[in-house]
């Protein structure tokens, strides 16, 4: 079930963030770098640097490139995709790739890296996911930049409590 997309209350303070998107599917992806831009924007963080890819498999090298890049360093990456089941089981592999690789590179590079590279039935549900406003799962994954940001931060100053920044 979809939920109602809520502005949060998380502040950026200047962090920077990094969106990898896909040009395949770019109808939906473009909305979903449009709405993440746009919740940086709302936070007060600095303009995203937005890297665009071929497709959704290759998101991956281009995240681990900037996960591991020391300066300046990032305090999320954001994932961007589409991709859409055919009649093979194409779309499973790549998903599942794409998710596997992901975590293990935010595992390794202590980088929060968020993943919204959907794997989708139909188009019906790409446009119900990616182009509404009160859906579009680019401003959820900035959403999720923005709080694992402040996560980290608090990590990173000793700091391990749950009470919000």
């Amino acid at each position: 079930m979809l939920r109602r997309v809520g502005a949060k209350k998380v502040r950026a303070g200047g962090a920077r963030f990094a969106i990898v998107a896909s040009r395949y599917n770019a109808k939906y992806v473009e909305a979903m770098v449009r709405a993440a831009g746009a919740e940086l924007a709302r936070a007060g963080a600095g303009r995203p640097e937005v890297v665009r890819v071929p497709g959704a498999y290759e998101i991956p090298v281009v995240a681990g490139r900037l996960a591991r890049a020391k300066t300046p360093r990032l305090a999320g990456i954001i994932c961007l995709g589409v991709i859409l089941r055919g009649e093979t089981a194409h779309a499973d592999l790549i998903g599942e790739a794409v998710s596997r690789a992901l975590m293990e590179l935010q595992l390794r590079y202590e980088v929060p890296i968020v993943h919204e590279v959907l794997l989708l039935a139909n188009e019906q549900q790409a446009r119900a996911r990616c182009l509404g406003k009160s859906h579009n799962r680019g401003a959820e994954a900035a959403q999720t930049a923005l709080a694992m940001a402040a996560v980290m931060k608090r990590l990173a100053a000793g700091t391990t409590g749950t009470a919000p920044p």
